[in-house]
């Protein structure tokens, strides 16, 4: 699918139109090279203050036209000037890091300066007062123009001609200063007429006029001529300089592709996010451009599918196009509100967009038909991000679902990661099987009947088609016979669905408390760290001052060992002494404590009761034992020892089906093992009726459950499960 395309599927025309007006030149989106290279230079550059560059036109006719050895024209030699004057300006700001680095790089030749630049002012003029001979020439135009308006105004004040005109303004006719006369005007004045109006007067260009005109065409002739000649100089010099000005085009389109993602990111405060080499997609907090006012999406899409189901007119399909544009966007690294910290996106090589209805009636081919040749043509590709829209559209729910499952499996098989949005929960619990889907559903807002246009992961969600035509306006009668149609068996299932949604909801909302819990923790974990740090730097340097004093004082005993008499070496070792930092002794009041016969105390690790009491000794009782110990080893214990005491636990198990097993994944042997010790269990607690999941797959392990419950004394029947609760893959056993 081309670029444009999918953009304009995907709603994001008027984003990335936005983003394409901070160019400096029109260009594509996509960065050649390194995307890790490009985005530490859009985060270098995103940390500076910089003025926008100007706006620039290509250099391919600039350079293609050098090469010919060809004359520029000068509005073509002021595109080249006025980017080399913008990088001058950048070389002059003296930034820092890789961006201070990269413009140091970049030299621009003196002669280029000196030879070029030097002639032409900001707004692209040239500069006529270097050049002495072009000077005098729009002088002298300067003079004629002031006595062709001296003799223009001494013409329309003339008395002769003053009958004869029909107006006292100057006119303008193709360039040329006229005035408007009535007919018989050649009697006083001798002129040439260069226009008539419909009335039947004349535009009359006065004949001392026209000598003036043609002094000014061969003055403007002979400046043109010698532009020509400073143009002809300026396209030599550039011809010379070519591959200076191929370096420095090159490395203006690589900083114009970063400053305007810079600032565009600046002027919607939106964030740049970089493809990992991964295939995850993790977005926080992410809002679709295209939306006003959007609820920020929380999607954990890890796995190699996920599936999105729920109400109607409930977002599923926005949420779709939003993964799918923040991966483009990541791709192409196009400014997107996000949260970066948060947020993580894999880098794909193609993306598909499978949303419209390919229904054409022009190629006579049906919903269906054109579904299936746009699925036929994901086959040839490989390690593409895949999204489609209402995915069983067009045929018959039950076969859709058979199909689309093996073809999703058959995409998987060649490396593709796929979104979808299906009203089928037959498909979605096809899919459910596999480890690699993940669910996704939309949530309805039960008591104000709307959509809240949020989403729940790991569970299938209902249409509420009822409700929905309730809420545009299809009557409660006609909505009261279509959910007796429909009938009580799907109403269960679709009220277990809402239970679940329910539990899911009540999960989130405690894990955003537990989130915040942790956050708590975390503060307070940091706190503790940057106190143990501060602690240790405070112990470090006391251990280094206890250091020093110690050596003084060794160094002291030291001098103190080579005295030769006693009083000498008895002095020396009382100044050692004294530089040794003095302890300090904390006297500890000593307590006391008097025991009596039936006080509770703890000796050593246990806990006991004093039974007797001697001078030195005493008799205790701890857990049933008497023990001999000595008064000083017992200590006070405010509390009597724990007695043990024998619970016991009753239960009361209501019979009835529902307890699972799960085999996926196991060995027959292991299988037999598990099932053995899950029967008898079941027996003992009093299940009359239980569910063995053992999966399809090859077959084998289903082969082993079958034969392991027919030897089994105890198992009465066993049957397939019922489709909504695993089929071929399943058994209810009873026991």
């Amino acid at each position: 699918m081309s670029l444009n395309s999918l953009i304009e599927r995907l709603d994001l025309v008027g984003h990335i139109d936005s983003f394409n007006s901070f160019f400096s030149r029109e260009k594509p989106l996509f960065i050649e090279g390194d995307q890790e290279r490009h985005y530490s230079y859009i985060q270098a550059l995103d940390k500076l203050s910089f003025k926008s560059p100007p706006r620039v036109n290509s250099f391919s006719p600039i350079t293609s036209h050098l090469k010919k050895q060809g004359v520029l024209r000068f509005e073509q030699i002021f595109e080249v000037i006025k980017v080399v004057r913008y990088f001058h300006t950048l070389k002059n700001s003296a930034f820092e890091g890789i961006i201070g680095e990269w413009m140091h790089k970049i030299v621009i030749p003196e002669r280029f300066s000196e030879e070029v630049a030097s002639y032409f002012d900001l707004e692209g003029r040239f500069n006529e007062e270097l050049d002495e001979e072009l000077f005098g020439l729009s002088q002298r135009i300067k003079v004629i123009k002031s006595d062709i308006n001296a003799s223009m105004k001494r013409t329309l004040f003339s008395s002769k001609i003053s009958p004869y005109l029909v107006d006292t303004q100057v006119h303008y006719i193709n360039d040329e200063e006229c005035l408007l006369m009535r007919g018989g005007f050649n009697h006083v004045l001798k002129g040439q007429v260069v226009g008539r109006t419909s009335g039947g007067f004349f535009y009359v260009v006065p004949e001392s006029l026209s000598k003036n005109r043609d002094q000014i065409r061969n003055i403007e002739t002979m400046r043109e001529v010698k532009f020509y000649e400073y143009a002809k100089s300026f396209s030599k010099v550039l011809s010379e300089l070519l591959p200076f000005i191929i370096f420095i085009d090159k490395e203006f389109e690589r900083f114009d592709h970063y400053q305007a993602r810079v600032h565009f990111a600046r002027s919607k405060s939106l964030s740049i996010l970089k493809a990992q080499k991964n295939r995850v997609i993790k977005l926080t907090a992410f809002e679709h451009p295209a939306l006003h006012k959007p609820k920020p999406v929380d999607v954990d899409f890890s796995q190699n599918v996920l599936m999105i189901t729920g109400v109607n007119a409930g977002g599923k399909t926005m949420l779709l196009k939003s993964i799918l544009s923040a991966a483009l966007m990541a791709k192409y690294l196009i400014p997107m509100k996000v949260n970066p910290h948060k947020s993580s996106i894999g880098n794909f090589k193609r993306f598909e967009a499978i949303i419209d209805d390919p229904q054409n009636v022009k190629n006579d081919i049906s919903t269906f038909a054109g579904r299936m040749q746009q699925f036929s043509q994901l086959f040839s590709q490989h390690d593409a991000l895949i999204g489609v829209d209402e995915i069983e559209l067009g045929t018959d729910s039950d076969e859709a679902a058979a199909l689309f499952k093996v073809i999703l499996d058959e995409l998987i098989a060649k490396g593709q990661k796929i979104i979808v949005t299906t009203h089928h929960k037959r498909l979605a619990s096809l899919m459910a099987d596999r480890d690699d889907v993940s669910l996704m559903a939309a949530i309805y807002d039960e008591e104000a009947r709307q959509p809240t246009y949020e989403f729940l992961q790991g569970i299938i969600g209902k249409s509420y088609a009822f409700e929905t035509a309730l809420r545009y306006g299809i009557t409660n009668k006609v909505v009261t016979q279509a959910k007796t149609v429909y009938g009580e068996n799907h109403e269960k299932l679709n009220l277990l669905i809402e239970r679940g949604a329910e539990l899911e909801r009540d999960l989130k909302k405690k894990q955003v408390l537990l989130e915040e819990k942790l956050e708590t923790v975390r503060q307070e974990e940091q706190a503790l760290q940057a106190q143990k740090e501060a602690l240790n730097v405070t112990l470090e340097c006391e251990r280094q001052a206890l250091h020093k004093s110690y050596e003084a004082s060794i160094s002291k005993a030291k001098e103190a060992a080579r005295q030769s008499d006693t009083k000498s070496v008895h002095k020396k070792m009382n100044e050692a002494n004294s530089a040794l930092p003095k302890l300090q002794e904390k006297k500890v009041a000593e307590v006391v404590h008097e025991f009596k016969v039936g006080d509770f105390v703890k000796y050593r690790k246990n806990r006991g009761t004093i039974i007797s009491l001697k001078a030195k000794e005493a008799m205790i009782e701890v857990e049933g034992m008497r023990l001999r110990v000595k008064r000083s080893d017992l200590k006070p214990s405010g509390n009597p020892p724990k007695k043990k005491t024998k619970t016991q636990v009753s239960h009361k198990v209501e019979r009835r089906s529902g307890l699972k097993l799960d085999l996926h994944g196991l060995r027959a042997e292991e299988a037999n093992e598990r099932l053995d010790k899950f029967l008898s269990d079941a027996l003992i607690e009093g299940w009359d009726e239980v569910i063995v999941y053992h999966g399809i797959g090859t077959g084998k392990l289903s082969y082993a459950v079958k034969n392991f419950l027919i030897a089994h004394p105890k198992v009465k029947s066993f049957d397939d499960a019922p489709q909504h609760m695993g089929g071929f893959g399943a058994k209810i056993v009873r026991l």
